[in-house]
């Protein structure tokens, strides 16, 4: 009896594995393609020397990687690149956090203005975006140098500033990215229970303790994903404005990572240097991603 209910059993698992590797395998295709090739050739490149014009590549082993830890650049360009995570953290995942919770139960009046208004900046391009604020931050002719100059002051040149330039390109990237992150998080705010918030306030919780001890918790897991989405889509964003108005300068001040990469590969023809610090600077997020993982994700709140 039982060798007859294997043999019924064991079609029907078969038959389910295979339908969902089957439906699996495109997915698998399309990674293999445009993800897992591209990282395995780009590992291969790493441990050459060549200019992306040569027929004959130069083997070199790991000096790509010696000469990358060496490099003074390495260093300030992933300094930049935590400067840029930094700032963009604050701008589009603290500053709409604390926007949602006013909108969501402080203020609640006008959320269909707000979405609207912080939204729309999203459907625009980042390049038109980059060369309208770099006219409205002019510091000789743009509207803010003039109306500044009316009360007596006088503009720093943001772009040849170190420090401040890397500010104000993430004030642009924040310009094209803030609007999506408020929607998500105005919807994971949102399932927040009503009942929670009124209790505490009849206790008189502060508003700082229902944000940081109520709405914060039981809204971490859209919380999360927009701390992921920040840093990634972020870096990604910003190297338009990097492009378009400073081109990494003053002195690579405002280059990061991924604009570093760029610069080595199509503007230097360092293709294997290049290579070499894409590689790394992969690393270093697959790091953070495994650390978040480890010590943040245990603290994620899902409420089904």
């Amino acid at each position: 009896m039982k060798e007859i209910e294997k043999k019924q059993i064991w079609p029907i698992v078969n038959r389910n594995t295979l339908i969902a590797y089957g439906l699996i395998l495109p997915s698998l295709l399309v990674f293999s393609v445009f993800m897992f090739y591209p990282l395995l050739y780009t590992i291969y490149l790493s441990l050459f020397d060549w200019n992306m014009i040569k027929p004959v590549k130069t083997f070199v082993g790991l000096q790509n990687y010696f000469v990358l830890l060496q490099d003074p650049l390495t260093y300030t360009v992933l300094k930049n690149t935590l400067a840029y995570i930094a700032i963009l953290l604050l701008f589009n995942l603290a500053a709409p956090y604390v926007l949602v919770f006013v909108l969501s139960f402080v203020i609640k009046r006008g959320q269909g203005f707000y979405k609207s208004a912080f939204f729309l900046p999203s459907v625009i391009s980042l390049v038109v975006g980059s060369i309208l604020y770099l006219w409205i931050l002019n510091p000789v002719s743009g509207p803010v140098a003039i109306i500044a100059k009316f009360f007596g002051i006088t503009l720093p040149i943001w772009s040849k500033t170190q420090g401040l330039v890397i500010a104000v390109l993430s004030l642009i990237t924040t310009w094209k990215v803030f609007g999506y992150n408020f929607i998500v998080l105005l919807g994971g705010v949102g399932g927040v229970p009503q009942e929670v918030i009124e209790a505490a306030r009849l206790d008189n919780v502060p508003l700082h303790r229902i944000f940081f001890d109520i709405v914060v918790p039981m809204s971490s897991a859209t919380g999360i994903y927009v701390f992921i989405m920040t840093i990634v889509q972020g870096l990604q964003y910003v190297f338009t404005p990097i492009k378009v108005i400073t081109q990494g300068g003053p002195d690579n001040a405002s280059s990061n990572a991924i604009y570093n990469v760029y610069q080595e590969a199509f503007t230097l023809y360092h293709t294997g240097y290049a290579s070499a610090f894409a590689i790394v600077t992969m690393a270093l997020f697959v790091l953070l991603l495994v650390l978040e993982f480890k010590y943040v994700e245990k603290g994620i709140h899902y409420e089904n």
